[in-house]
């Protein structure tokens, strides 16, 4: 008796092992759901199990449905199709790719209505209800809610061209680079054929702390494209990580584009969005789902449009989302952006993001047939939750990239990427690489160095900035220049720069010589600088013009409004030290020896004894300091600059100045120091506020030169950091405060306009004020023995700001043919003095999304 329930109980247990072991059996199924006709990817149709749970497919029509059922068919429907029902292979992995055609019978039906949309409402929608519980819930659902998160993070960017026409693609002139454009990707995007080139991953460790607060990215690996010497790689791969930074859809709001869209979870998306419930349906592991559309209620603005899905568990999360750009959303250049976002249910019960990834195609135009498609892709795996790690995880900057991320081989990508390259992916490395080497290609981009950049390459010498070969201006007369510097093929460490000038008018050499040592052995254009610098420059000056990223000498800036005669010749001798932290702290301390002296109407004069005295040269010394601090900043590199990009933090600048008296027969003993304070304030749908405030205070007997004299502007362009309708050296302040502030709407206003939406147009508000001062002891009218201000004919043409601020405000329209802005601004204060101009029309030329 006894054996035979040993057998029974035996027999039991082998029939248990081979329930799970079937059970253990996943059907995995993949594929592409495309339209009949058009061959288009259909995107959001439902895949289910015949009679159990399913998934639907993203915005490029893919989908991945996964189960341990038994069920040996799947059905595909979407709304106007006729549903198709496919047969698999129970327990295998398999791909189905199916064709869905249009339903006749639902395509012809008849509808009556009427042109109005039913209202839409907020109030007592279920929809609006559901909407208003994911976002209470958000701080719980959203990653930096637990005190430690850490995960495997796999980052992927790529860039490829897309609709090119045959023509170009069998053109004789291109014969050369045949095998770049055969080597063509069918895989990536149903319906398209991409030609890739660009590519970059990276493999790192993301570590996440509460308290006190610390995010911190180690990266492992890395690997990217190499263009040469002519492209700066790593300007590129900034920007193109700027343009589709981390989406995080718990954040309101999502950067993409230099723009900023609203989350459809943003607390106030539900004044932006319009949200309908579509479907109640179960995924692969049990768990209810809401399927929930949302809409933007104006389609011209930064929102999207999609489909999300919603747990019913009690937390409310998001489990899935697919979302993609209005054509009609003030963006230029971008034809389509696809974003879908997939999450996955932890140990903890709740969902966390396990890939993302966004798509989009640009060109010039919309009816363009070629353009740019670019992509991002991010994979997470490995989540830790809530384990504590010591203090020494989280110390030092929070990115660190390993000394050898850059090299690892092939063998080691195909093992650890998180994800599988197509074909054309995996070559695009050797085909650039091939590409590079290439006579004809260097050539072609030593040409567009040159118009872009304005330097062309002479072996380890760069010529130029070609805008400055050929100037004039009313002191030189017609101006020729020539100039260069040595680049990092001639040596890293030491680098010399030179320029020769000559005027026609008043017939003087100007010059600039000057020798730096990089003191971290590489260049000293590039974060973090760190350099020591000698120069010597004779130069012209406008007292006042302080031109951001190009040279005063600039030929575009040769034309200039009303008096354009200030000017002075200077002799600058200058010892600069250069130290940027990885930080983003950074400090100069510097020497220099200035001499200068009046040239056009300028004369520098004073009173002695009662008589006029012409003072024909001021000369001073001084020691200068600066400390700046800017989080988290980011540069595109150029030839002769850096661009900033601006971000949402602030930038803190303390400046400091000492005149020395008797070295090098300096004149005068002073202190000068000065705050400056900058920030960009991101405002969602309402645009964005750009705000700048400048303090300074000068310590002294002064003489006017040497004071502060406010960045004026007698240009026809629009320039953001001077006075637009200031004149040169119009006032002078031995103390002032001044505030910048510029508000950029996006077109919140033009968007709501019906024959103004269809333009794109954007709206932009300005106003500078400055308050100043000047001492008795640095008045020339009350002290006679000082240089005088400056006068016209007999008129007084400088100016304190001692009888109130000076104010002035503009309005403006932007992206007039997507590059073109227009402003009116008008001068509100000193509208009496001499020279002025009280109102102008002034203009910016920008390209931007």
């Amino acid at each position: 008796m006894a054996k035979q329930k040993i057998k029974y109980l035996y027999l039991l247990f082998l029939l248990l092992i081979l329930h799970i072991v079937v059970a253990a059996q996943q059907t995995v199924v993949t594929g592409v759901v495309t339209d009949l006709n058009s061959g288009a990817p259909i995107p959001f149709a439902t895949i289910v199990f015949k009679g159990g749970r399913g998934t639907v497919t993203d915005s490029t029509g893919k989908y991945k449905l996964a189960g341990t059922n038994q069920i040996n068919s799947i059905k595909i429907s979407y709304v106007g199709y006729k549903t198709v029902t496919k047969n698999i292979q129970v327990g295998k992995s398999q791909v189905i790719d199916i064709i869905m055609e249009v339903d006749p019978l639902l395509s012809n039906n008849v509808t009556v209505s009427t042109n109005k949309r039913a209202p839409y409402k907020n109030k007592n929608n279920p929809a609006v209800d559901l909407i208003k519980r994911v976002i209470a819930n958000k701080p719980l659902n959203r990653p930096d809610s637990y005190d430690y998160i850490q995960y495997d993070e796999y980052d992927k960017v790529e860039l490829s061209l897309s609709k090119i026409p045959e023509k170009i693609t069998n053109s004789k002139l291109l014969k050369k680079y045949q095998f770049l454009l055969d080597n063509k990707d069918t895989q990536k995007v149903v319906g398209k054929t991409l030609i890739p080139i660009y590519l970059e991953e990276r493999l790192s460790n993301h570590y996440f702390r509460k308290s006190p607060e610390k995010t911190k990215d180690i990266v492992l690996a890395q690997k990217r494209v190499n263009f040469g010497d002519y492209v700066d790689n790593d300007g590129v791969s900034t920007y193109l990580n700027r343009l589709v930074m981390d989406i995080n859809i718990y954040e309101n709001n999502i950067p993409l584009f230099t723009h900023e869209f609203l989350s459809p979870i943003a607390d106030v998306a539900p004044t932006f969005y319009m949200y309908y419930i579509r479907d109640t349906i179960t995924d692969a592991n049990g768990q209810k789902l809401v399927k929930l559309y949302f809409t933007p209620r104006n389609t011209n603005d930064l929102l999207f449009r999609g489909t999300m899905y919603i747990t019913l568990d009690g937390n409310y999360g998001v489990q899935k989302m697919t979302m993609f750009i209005s054509k009609n959303a003030n963006v230029n250049f971008v034809r389509e952006l696809n974003i879908d976002l997939d999450f996955e249910q932890g140990t903890d019960s709740r969902y966390h993001l396990i890939k993302s990834t966004a798509f989009t195609e640009a060109a010039l135009t919309k009816n363009s047939k070629g353009g740019v498609f670019g992509g991002r892709t991010v994979s997470y795996k490995n989540y830790t939750i809530n384990k504590a790690l010591p203090d020494s995880v989280y110390a030092g900057p929070s990115l660190v990239v390993k000394a050898d991320a850059a090299t690892y081989t092939e063998s080691f990508w195909n093992t650890n990427r998180h994800d599988t390259l197509t074909k054309a992916e995996a070559k695009v490395y050797s085909n650039i690489d091939s590409l590079e080497k290439m006579p004809s290609f260097r050539r072609t981009m030593a040409v567009v160095t040159l118009l872009v950049a304005g330097y062309t390459a002479i072996g380890p010498v760069d010529m130029g900035p070609a805008a400055t070969f050929y100037s004039f201006n009313p002191v030189e007369g017609f101006r020729l220049r020539l100039g260069g510097r040595t680049t990092p093929k001639l040596s890293k460490r030491i680098y010399f720069e030179g320029y020769g000038a000559y005027g026609f008018k008043d017939e003087r050499w100007k010059y600039y010589g000057g020798v730096t040592y990089s003191l971290n052995n590489q260049s000293i254009y590039a974060f973090p600088m760190h350099f020591v610098r000698a120069s010597y420059q004779k130069e012209t000056k406008i007292p006042g013009q302080d031109l951001e990223f190009v040279s005063e000498d600039n030929i575009l800036l040769s034309l200039k409004r009303g008096l354009n005669d200030k000017w002075t010749y200077n002799k600058y001798f200058r010892l600069d030290y250069v130290h940027e932290l990885p930080s983003r702290l950074s400090y100069t301390i510097g020497f220099r020896n200035w001499k200068h002296e009046a040239a056009g109407g300028i004369v520098y004069q004073t009173v002695k004894n009662g008589q006029t005295v012409v003072v024909p040269e001021i000369n001073t010394s001084e020691i200068t300091g600066q400390i700046r601090w800017a989080p988290h900043e980011q540069f595109f590199q150029g030839k002769v600059y850096r661009i900033a990009m601006v971000n949402k933090y602030p930038i803190l600048t303390l400046n400091y100045t000492a005149g020395l008296k008797g070295v090098m027969g300096s004149n005068y003993n002073y202190q000068k120091i000065s705050f400056t304070f900058d920030k960009r304030f991101y405002l969602s749908q309402l645009g964005f506020t750009d705000i700048n405030f400048e303090a300074g205070q000068m310590f002294g007997k002064i003489p006017y030169p040497l004071l502060s004299i406010p960045r004026a502007n007698q240009t026809y362009a629009y320039q953001l950091n001077s006075y637009n309708l200031m004149n040169f050296q119009e006032f002078v302040s031995d103390r002032y405060a001044s505030l910048f502030v510029e508000h950029y709407f996006n077109g919140l206003i033009f968007n709501r306009i019906p024959l103004f939406k269809k333009l794109k147009l954007r709206e932009q508000l300005a106003a500078r004020v400055i308050y100043g001062s000047l001492r008795d002891e640095n008045d020339p009218v009350k002290n006679p023995d000082l240089i005088a201000f400056q006068n016209y004919n007999g008129v007084v043409s400088s100016f304190s700001l001692n009888q109130g601020p000076y104010f002035e405000g503009s309005v403006g329209i932007g992206n007039i043919f997507k590059f073109l802005r227009v402003d009116l601004v008008k001068r509100f204060t000193y509208t009496n003095n001499p020279y002025i101009t009280r109102l102008g029309i002034r203009t910016r030329f920008r390209f931007d999304f």
